[in-house]
């Protein structure tokens, strides 16, 4: 009986043993804790290329010819269609104080551009300096002459390349005529022009270079008392919009304030040559600037170097910052002082 029962005491204790051994071969659950997952910001698109008139980055390489279209800055052909989506636009007088804008188109190509208007031969000079074919309807005597002499890619409404264009009727003429870049590449197609040219090189900034100057987040600029422009700068976008008698030029087909990134001011040499208020304007010989980016004004130089009008500082090109580039002529008399003023803010005093 005593063997039978110190038989059963260790039969216990073996399985004892054993069940504890069962056990500590079970991995031991830890509790269930929320893991936070790392949250990776997408990585920055890299092009393999970019717009050579404004620097931003493109997928595809951009090697077509430049189309400069002469556009209607009429207060009844306002709003326009299309300036929206030019690379490069200057803003200068044609006849009396009414201005001209010459739209230069690479890297976009609107469905609507206009309304389209006529030549002189200072924007032939805008033209031709980035090897541009350009659109226009007519043009004085003088700028039709050097356009045949010269033999220049024109598509001129009037004369050659009607098909390039077509009128609207909710606007009178001669604020009625219109194109669009489709059409303009098969004017040019027909006309035989060369499809590719020699690009101009544009030198640009990073976009987070610090810009150094006086703060300038309103400007304004006078032409005549009876027609004045201003650019108010949105440090949240880190661009202008354009305002035309007071109120945002805005494109007519989004109804959206037209905006850039780099804005030059400059003067150059004007003279009245009859008495339609036709001008002659020295465009070759260089003078003084403005140049206004990221809120801020500086005093610059301007030269015509390599056919294009660039802004130096001490000699040296002064680069842009990778966007839309509007260029404004004035005449040398009474000049930059007198015709044009900025302060930090609108509502600065």
């Amino acid at each position: 009986m005593k063997r039978l029962f110190i038989f059963m005491l260790l039969l216990f204790l073996f399985t004892l043993v054993a069940c504890k051994s069962d056990d500590a071969a079970q991995p031991v659950e830890e509790p269930e804790t929320e893991i936070e997952e790392e949250i990776v910001d997408p990585e920055e698109t890299v092009f393999p290329y970019h717009a050579p008139l404004t620097g931003l980055g493109s997928m595809v390489e951009l090697n077509q010819r430049i189309m400069a279209v002469m556009i209607n800055n009429h207060n009844r052909a306002r709003p326009q269609s299309g300036l929206d989506q030019a690379d490069i636009v200057y803003e200068i007088l044609a006849e009396g104080w009414i201005t001209r804008l010459v739209a230069f188109y690479h890297s976009q190509a609107p469905e609507v551009i206009g309304p389209v208007r006529s030549l002189r031969p200072y924007l032939i000079d805008l033209a031709t300096g980035y090897d541009a074919i350009f659109a226009h309807a007519g043009g004085s005597n003088d700028a039709i002459a050097i356009v045949q002499k010269r033999g220049l890619p024109s598509l001129d409404e009037i004369y050659n390349s009607g098909g390039s264009f077509y009128r609207v009727n909710f606007r009178k003429a001669p604020h009625n005529l219109y194109t669009n870049m489709e059409l303009l590449r098969k004017g040019a197609e027909r006309r035989k022009y060369a499809q590719e040219s020699n690009l101009p090189i544009i030198p640009f900034r990073q976009p987070d270079d610090v810009k150094l100057g006086d703060p300038a987040g309103w400007i304004e600029i006078n032409y005549h008392s009876s027609y004045s422009v201003a650019y108010e700068y949105d440090p949240e976008t880190e661009s202008y919009t354009r305002y035309v008698q007071g109120e945002p030029h805005v494109d007519l087909e989004t109804n959206k304030p037209l905006t850039m990134t780099n804005l030059l001011v400059i003067d150059a040499p004007h003279k009245v040559l009859d008495n339609e208020g036709r001008r002659e304007i020295n465009l070759l010989n260089g003078g003084k600037g403005y140049l206004f980016q990221k809120g801020k004004v500086e005093e610059v130089d301007w030269q015509r170097i390599d056919g294009v009008i660039r802004p130096l500082k001490n000699g040296q090109e002064v680069g842009y910052y990778p966007g839309v580039t509007w260029v404004n002529v004035i005449p040398t008399q009474p000049g930059l002082e007198r015709n044009v003023s900025y302060k930090a803010t609108r509502n600065a005093e």
